[in-house]
């Protein structure tokens, strides 16, 4: 600072001088001539700040406006270190450059009473009017214009309070502002009890909105009624969302007896061969248990392979169930157990369910009452089980005839397990619903039966003339031609079946052809579904004994 013989209020109100030896104050320009020192009186209104004063980052900047300088204290010295004068070139510059054009400040600040040394005054700019005259570049923009020298107020008297400054307008070259801070989520809204116990079922099926669905959740933790409520509901849409069929588990009547019974053992268990039909007809139950009325009338076509071709009967869900009982009928009676034909009822499966449909047309046709035959099922199985269970072991070598052949009763078990099996799968045909297989433990033993059955099927059909004759003669219980029948899966195996006579012992070395298939292909051969000839299987060896066994497997299916 030069040319100032004391202290400027003005300095010491802002921290800075109000002239400099270059003839600035703030943004001016350097050839103007020394401002004259402020008179005696009211304060003058300073001149236009650069922009990082007005932005209001230093002392005094308030919301309200700039407020009225203090004079001068007692303290305050004209020797007082000052600020560096702004308006010279070096402080129009930011940054390092500015910086290391300034060099490192003075670490003590000069002696009370020494005067200044004066700065030296900066070398003129070129006119960029000039020829020849290269243009500045600007530090941040373009140089504002240099302020006009402020009017001195006219006198006021001594009791009159000081005039506020005039409103500075805003510098066009403030530094951004500070980012908005994000927005806080919205409270829940205060809705009613009764609406929020409305919206449940929206909450539940996530279709609240998010004010909705944060006033109930807020309502939810002091309502232990609607909490409870909301959690039924969300289990209900879990149901209603899920991907695994709604069929009950074949083996879950079992799991459950089998808990009971860890718990407390039955006095009469029910035989280990019964458990394969007890499990196929409740899962068949199932099925029918929630069917309506157009349902039960639902056409279903049954089919099976005669011998010689495949054939079939069309009937309804209704009519299967009936013909499921009338069969059923057959080991009901070897266990003196009532017949539902009545007496002289016929012996033979396919005659009695002609005879039933022929006297119950409302059955097979679905005129009757809908699911009324089911009941009479329902209880004629269970009364099978429990006799079964009660008769003991001797029980297990009774005969159950079928017209041209007869089964030991843990067979016929057996048999009509695989036939529920099969016909409800006819019946989720029929009304497009999925079925599962049996339980492996279960599907395992219908096919060990049907593996056993083909060697007297087979020379049955050789009687009949619609199977080769034997290639040899072979004494019972001595090694023959064997066929190798291989079946993949959880229920498969491998079985071995003689060839030239049921009474021959089936031995591997002796095995002169292989029928390799899935399980799901042995049922649809096994129950009629595909003929023979086009059944998915891998064959290797003895053409003849293939055809053969493949037609016998398919024999196996009636009505």
């Amino acid at each position: 600072m030069s040319g100032r013989g004391g202290p400027d209020p003005y300095d010491d109100a802002y921290g800075e001088s109000s002239g400099s030896g270059d003839g600035r104050d703030g943004p001016g320009r350097g050839g103007e001539p020394d401002l004259p020192s402020h008179p005696a009186g009211p304060p003058r209104i300073p001149p236009q700040r650069p922009a990082a004063e007005d932005s209001g980052h230093w002392p005094g900047a308030l919301d309200g406006g700039i407020p009225a300088p203090r004079p001068p204290t007692a303290d305050e010295t004209p020797t007082a270190k000052r600020t560096p004068e702004r308006g010279s070139e070096r402080d129009s510059k930011i940054g390092p450059e500015r910086d290391s054009e300034r060099g490192p400040e003075p670490d003590s600040e000069p002696a009370t009473g020494s005067e200044p040394e004066p700065e030296s005054a900066p070398e003129p700019r070129p006119d960029p009017a000039a020829p020849g005259a290269e243009p500045e570049p600007a530090a941040l923009g373009p140089e504002p214009e240099a302020n006009p020298e402020p009017e001195p107020e006219p006198e006021r008297p001594a009791s009159a309070p000081p005039s506020p400054p005039p409103y500075t307008p805003p510098s066009p070259y403030a530094p951004p502002a500070a980012p908005l801070a994000a927005p806080t989520p919205s409270a829940p809204l205060p809705l009613p009890h009764n609406l929020l116990r409305s919206l449940l079922g929206a909450w539940a099926l996530t279709a609240c909105s998010q004010e909705e669905t944060a006033a109930v959740e807020a309502h939810l933790n002091h309502c232990p009624s609607c909490a409870e409520e909301a959690l039924r509901l969300r289990d209900a849409v879990g149901l209603l969302h899920t991907e695994h069929s709604l069929d009950l588990d074949p083996m879950l009547r079992s799991r459950v007896l089998a808990g009971c019974l860890g718990r407390r053992p039955a006095r009469i268990p029910m035989p280990g061969w019964a458990g394969a039909y007890d499990a196929e007809a409740a899962r068949l139950d199932a099925l029918l248990r929630d069917m309506g009325e157009a349902e039960w009338r639902a056409p279903v076509r049954l089919k099976w392979f005669d011998g010689r071709r495949l054939t079939g009967r069309d009937t309804t869900v209704a009519g299967v169930i009936g013909h499921l009982m009338v069969v059923d009928g057959i080991v009901a009676t070897s266990l003196g157990l009532p017949d539902p034909l009545g007496a002289d009822a016929p012996g033979s499966p396919q005659a009695r369910t002609e005879a039933y449909w022929h006297h119950e047309p409302g059955a097979a046709y679905g005129s009757g009452p809908p699911g009324a035959v089911r009941e009479l099922w329902r209880e004629q199985g269970h009364a099978l089980v429990r006799t079964v269970s009660f008769a003991g072991r001797g029980v297990a070598e009774l005969d159950v005839p079928y017209g041209d052949f007869a089964l030991p009763i843990r067979d016929a078990f057996l048999d009509r397990a695989l036939e529920c099996w099969v016909h409800a799968g006819d019946i989720a045909e029929a009304i497009d619903y999925p079925y599962e297989p049996p339980a492996s433990t279960h599907l395992k033993a219908m096919i060990d039966l049907c593996a056993r059955l083909l060697p007297g099927t087979l020379a049955e059909r050789r009687r009949a003339g619609l199977a080769s004759p034997p290639r040899r003669l072979v004494e019972a219980g001595t090694p023959g031609r064997t066929l190798h029948l291989q079946v993949e899966g959880t229920g498969g195996g491998d079985w071995y079946i003689p060839l030239d006579s049921p009474a021959a012992m089936a031995a591997p070395e002796e095995a002169v052809a292989t029928i390799a298939l899935d399980q799901e292909a042995f049922y649809l051969l096994a129950s009629g579904h595909v003929p023979p000839q086009e059944a998915a299987a891998g064959l290797s060896g003895d053409t003849e004994a293939i055809r053969d066994v493949l037609f016998a497997a398919a024999s196996l299916s009636r009505l």
